[in-house]
């Protein structure tokens, strides 16, 4: 049994999800990848189904209605991977355009095993981090959420935003995910400064962020607005 639980959320992957399934079990450690799939009309669960058969005892499937946001996604993981193993100690987020390099899962886990985070994050404004192939509005934005992140709530984490993560199972079950606000990008703020506040450590791993080859982004305009009215109410609600 494997001690670490990769969960991707899903919604139109069909040209990135069976490579990525194939990458994440080519590592070196033995990681568990669970796909939370929110209906995609592209046959992405389908995929995934086929690719069970190959992997029955490290490929699963949560496949939900519709689009019920990010944040949920990966609340209903956790909730998932928790209920399913007692040996489950790190989980993870990750993306499945390969934005996020599956390498990088095997230094966050490290960063929490031997280089005492609770929690850690692939931060691409730490010390040796990096973006590649976004457009300077993207770079603009992004970098510009983190410093007006770190300035509402006086959270140390360079990369707030970052969607990137390792939890060890002692966080997520202090935690109490019914409090969770968010659903969309403030949901990272969120559950990173709810951690924060309960005096857990975060530690940021430098990696580099790959701007998506194949597919469409799910960024858009209410994403923003949700992110920068959480981060108010975080501070001062």
């Amino acid at each position: 049994m494997s001690d670490s639980l990769v969960i991707i959320p899903t919604y139109n992957e069909k040209e990135n999800i069976s490579k990525m399934v194939r990458t994440v079990f080519a590592l070196a450690h033995p990681f568990h990848l669970l796909v939370v799939d929110d209906g995609s009309p592209d046959g992405t669960a389908a995929i995934i189904k086929q690719l069970q058969e190959e992997f029955p005892d490290r490929l699963f499937l949560l496949e939900r209605s519709g689009k019920l946001g990010l944040g949920t996604a990966y609340l209903d993981g956790f909730r998932y991977g928790m209920k399913k193993s007692s040996d489950y100690h790190y989980f993870f987020e990750m993306d499945a355009d390969f934005s996020h390099n599956p390498q990088d899962l095997i230094r966050l886990r490290e960063a929490c095993r031997t280089g005492g985070g609770d929690l850690s994050v692939g931060s691409r404004y730490t010390s040796g981090g990096g973006v590649e192939n976004w457009p300077f509005d993207r770079r603009f934005l992004s970098y510009g959420a983190s410093v007006y992140v770190r300035a509402i709530t006086w959270m140390p984490v360079k990369d707030p935003t970052a969607g990137f993560m390792c939890y060890t199972r002692p966080v997520l079950e202090a935690i109490d995910f019914d409090a969770i606000r968010f659903i969309g990008y403030a949901f990272q703020i969120e559950m990173k400064h709810t951690a924060w506040k309960l005096g857990y450590k975060i530690v940021e791993v430098p990696i580099t962020f790959t701007d998506r080859v194949l597919g469409a982004s799910k960024m858009h305009g209410s994403i923003v607005k949700e992110a920068v009215r959480g981060v108010l109410s975080l501070r001062f609600g």
